[in-house]
C-alpha cells in the first residue's frame, strides 16, 4: 500500500508540472494583414515595425498577409496588377513583403502569404478580364447584357474549371514562391465557388469539358453528376497549385480557408475542405464564416470537431475583429472559444481592425496594455 501511495505521489509531481507548463503556453495564435486596410502594411517601414512590435506582444505566432486580392499584387508580378506593388517599392525604398518577412523571422514569426484567388471583388478592369474578357467568369444561366449583370455578391468570380484560369493563377503562385524563398507558408483564399445562390458553372469551357467528360447532352442543375463536377474543379484546381507548390518548396507549409459549417461549403460552395484534410493535401485549413454571435461560432466549432475528428488538430479557426468593432464583450468571448476549443490555433480577421479598435486587443495582450494601446493609438504612437 505505501508503494501504491508513493507511486501515486510520483505521478503527481511529474503530472502536475507538465499540466501547468501547458497552461502557460498559450495556444498558437494567428493575425491576417489585410491590404484593405488604410493605408496598407506594405506601404511603410513603420507599419511593418509596429506590426511586428504588436504581434510579438500578442504571442502571435503565425501572419497571414494579404499580398494578392482583386487580381492585384503586392509583388512583382506579370499575371496580377503589380502597380500597389511598384508603390509600396517605392514608399519603402525595398521589397516590402521581403522586408516583412525578414523582421519577422527576427523575431521568431512566421510569415504566410494570403492570395484570394477566385474572387476579383469588383475589379471591372482586372488585367485578367482584359486578357480573356468575360467568358472566364463563373455564371448562371441566366441571360448576361453586360459585365455588371455577371456581379455575385457585389464580387466577379473566376471560373474554376476554367483551364486558362487554372494556368494563370498557377503561374502566379510559382511568380511569389521563385521571389520569396524564405516565405514559410502560402494560404489559398477563395478556393471555391460563390455560396450565395450556387446556381453557377455555366460557362462555356466548363459545360463543353463536363458533357465530354459525362458523356451527358444535357445539364440538369440538381444533378448529382453535375454537382459532383463542379466540387471536382475545386479540388482539381486545388491540387494544380499543390503540385505546382510541392515542386518548389517541398517543405512549405501549405492551407486553405474554409466555409463554416461543412455542409455549407460541400453544397454550396462546392469546397470539400474535409477531404482535403484527410487527404493531406493541405498541411491545415483556416474556418471562415463570421457571425457576432458567441454562440454561432461555438456551433461551429463543434461542427468542425465532428467533421474532422482527429485532424481537427490541423484546422484553424478565424474570429472576427473586423465584425466587433465596439463590442468588445462579443470578440472577447468569441476568442475565449476559440483558444479553449483545441484546434491548431485562433486567427484574428484582422490587424487593421484591431488598429481601429484598440480596446479589441485585450484578450490577446492584457486589459491594462489595451487601455495604454489606446491611449497611444490616439496619439500616434505604437500599439
Amino acid at each position: 500500500m505505501k508503494k501504491y501511495v508513493l507511486f501515486c505521489l510520483l505521478c503527481l509531481l511529474f503530472v502536475f508540472p507538465q499540466i501547468a507548463k501547458s497552461q502557460l503556453s498559450p495556444p498558437r495564435r494567428g493575425l491576417f494583414i489585410s491590404v484593405i486596410q488604410d493605408p496598407p502594411v506594405l506601404s511603410n517601414r513603420n507599419a511593418i515595425e509596429k506590426l511586428i512590435d504588436f504581434s510579438k506582444k500578442a504571442n502571435v505566432h503565425t501572419l497571414f498577409v494579404q499580398i494578392y486580392r482583386a487580381n492585384k499584387a503586392w509583388f512583382p508580378s506579370k499575371v496580377g496588377d503589380s502597380t500597389p506593388y511598384e508603390s509600396s517599392l517605392k514608399s519603402v525604398g525595398e521589397d516590402p513583403f521581403a522586408l516583412l518577412i525578414k523582421e519577422a523571422h527576427a523575431s521568431g514569426l512566421e510569415v504566410h502569404a494570403w492570395l484570394n484567388l477566385l474572387s476579383l471583388s469588383g475589379n471591372k478592369n482586372a488585367p485578367l478580364l482584359k486578357k480573356y474578357g468575360k467568358g472566364i467568369l463563373t455564371r448562371n444561366v441566366k441571360r448576361k447584357w453586360r459585365l455588371k449583370s455577371y456581379k455575385i455578391d457585389n464580387q466577379y468570380f473566376l471560373e474554376p474549371g476554367d483551364l486558362r484560369v487554372r494556368e494563370e493563377l498557377s503561374t502566379m503562385v510559382e511568380e511569389i514562391l521563385r521571389t520569396y524563398p524564405h516565405l514559410d507558408g502560402i494560404q489559398f483564399d477563395y478556393i471555391r465557388y460563390p455560396d450565395k445562390h450556387p446556381f453557377y458553372g455555366y460557362t462555356k469551357m466548363n459545360m463543353e469539358r463536363f458533357k465530354k467528360a459525362s458523356g451527358l447532352k444535357k445539364i440538369e442543375e440538381e444533378s448529382k453528376v453535375w454537382k459532383d463536377w463542379k466540387r471536382d474543379q475545386v479540388t482539381d484546381f486545388l491540387k494544380l497549385l499543390v503540385q505546382k507548390t510541392r515542386a518548389i518548396r517541398p517543405d512549405i507549409q501549405i492551407s486553405t480557408t474554409g466555409l463554416m459549417p461543412y455542409s455549407r461549403a460541400y453544397h454550396e460552395g462546392y469546397q470539400d475542405w474535409k477531404l482535403w484534410l484527410e487527404s493531406g493535401a493541405v498541411n491545415f485549413i483556416t474556418l471562415m464564416c463570421y457571425k457576432p454571435e458567441p454562440s454561432d461560432l461555438e456551433k461551429y466549432i463543434l461542427d468542425a470537431k465532428i467533421q474532422t475528428a482527429e485532424h481537427f488538430k490541423n484546422v484553424n479557426i478565424a474570429v472576427p475583429a473586423y465584425q466587433l468593432v465596439k463590442a468588445h464583450e462579443k470578440f472577447d468571448q468569441q476568442f475565449e472559444l476559440c483558444e479553449k476549443a483545441e484546434s491548431r490555433g485562433c486567427v484574428v480577421f484582422h490587424y487593421g481592425s484591431l488598429l481601429e479598435d484598440p480596446a479589441l486587443t485585450s484578450p490577446l495582450i492584457g486589459s491594462e496594455a489595451a487601455s495604454m494601446a489606446m491611449v497611444l493609438n490616439k496619439k500616434g504612437g505604437k500599439l
